[in-house]
């Protein structure tokens, strides 16, 4: 790309927003114009407005820093100065789908970490590697809105990361029964261990809203257009447990799957390693060289040796074997705020930039 696009993050402030700075310091299409956060922020340097609440693991980069922060309801100011905006927000499901609409409306796209959006009949939820061609949606979402260059897309919930792909890859052998259950980390909470010490050799069994949008959230994803609109998918029935796990970063999730067609073992893993989309095609900056890898070892895979693999933007797969009452039982990996945040969103971005979705202004 011969210049930059200028790209800015709404809800800078927050655990994502952290993380899509760091991922976009460097980028090498994307550079950050602006750091938007609410109005308790506004006018602060970025430095100031995070102070001791930087959550990662990272450094916060040098170039961001001194950064002054504006406020997200500067839809017209904002707008006029970037050619997208990151969406990560921390509002009320109504007041983010009110602000996303108004940026849309203003020229401006949205690629979105929230779920506000995501069962808008319109709007395409998408990982890049299975259904990018649910962005055809687009063109009729503008004509909704009334805009030219504007569109929101938003990227499903982390919870689903580490399985959905199965679903996908083995699609041919029609699933028809999914048991699922999640041993989601903290961070996808947009905590650390510093602000939340009871989750130390801890476990919750309850995270509200999980369940619900990893039983359906899939479904969406490996839908089909019709009349404008994204409609979800029939099969499998899916029945999910969401669990909060002492773990910093790194949803895991075992799984119970039937089909109609019955496949070998030897079929399913060659189509896991084997499975890619059109980020490997276009290679886009953020995305995996190998989306899936599948593991061999009894224990694997780990969160700590395994959650980084492709720099966090890959799933591992492991421990695929028969079972007693559904047909196999496997158990998946995947990085939240990499792979099922920040990353997933910004990988959007870029396939939504090599198919002509977003451009300079």
């Amino acid at each position: 790309m011969e210049k930059k696009l200028n790209v800015g993050i709404l809800g800078a402030t927050g655990m994502v927003g952290q993380r899509f700075v760091t991922l976009l310091a460097d980028h090498p299409w994307f550079e950050i114009k602006v750091l938007a956060a609410s109005a308790r922020s506004e006018g602060k340097t970025y430095e100031e407005a995070v102070g001791s609440k930087w959550k990662l693991d990272v450094p916060m980069p040098e170039k961001v820093k001194k950064m002054v922060v504006r406020n997200i309801t500067d839809v017209a100011g904002i707008s006029n100065d970037v050619d997208f905006v990151f969406s990560a927000v921390n509002m009320t499901k109504e007041e983010i789908r009110a602000i996303e609409e108004q940026y849309a409306k203003a020229e401006t796209p949205v690629v979105s970490n929230n779920s506000a959006h995501r069962w808008t009949p319109d709007v395409p939820m998408v990982v890049p590697e299975i259904n990018c061609e649910h962005f055809e949606v687009i063109k009729d979402q503008r004509k909704r809105l009334g805009t030219k260059r504007g569109f929101i897309a938003v990227k499903p919930n982390c919870s689903i990361q580490s399985y959905v792909v199965c679903l996908a890859a083995w699609k041919e052998f029609e699933p028809t029964k999914v048991v699922v259950s999640t041993y989601q980390a903290i961070s996808g909470a947009g905590k650390n261990f510093n602000d939340w010490p009871e989750m130390i050799g801890n476990i919750i069994p309850y995270i509200g809203g999980e369940e619900e949008k990893s039983e359906l959230e899939p479904l969406r994803v490996l839908g089909h257009i019709e009349n404008g609109q994204i409609v979800k998918a029939e099969a499998p029935v899916i029945s999910a447990q969401c669990i909060r796990v002492p773990v910093l970063n790194g949803h895991t999730a075992t799984v119970a799957i039937s089909f109609a067609k019955k496949p070998t073992k030897e079929q399913l893993i060659e189509r896991l390693v084997n499975f890619s989309g059109k980020p490997q095609e276009y290679k886009l900056p953020s995305a995996p060289e190998h989306f899936v890898q599948y593991l061999t070892e009894d224990n694997r895979p780990q969160v700590a040796l395994d959650v980084n693999y492709e720099n966090g933007m890959g799933v591992s797969i492991g421990r695929l074997r028969e079972d007693n009452i559904f047909d196999y039982k496997f158990v998946g990996l995947s990085h939240n705020t990499l792979r099922g945040a920040a990353g997933g969103a910004v990988e959007c971005a870029e396939m939504l930039t090599a198919l002509g979705y977003i451009a300079a202004k």
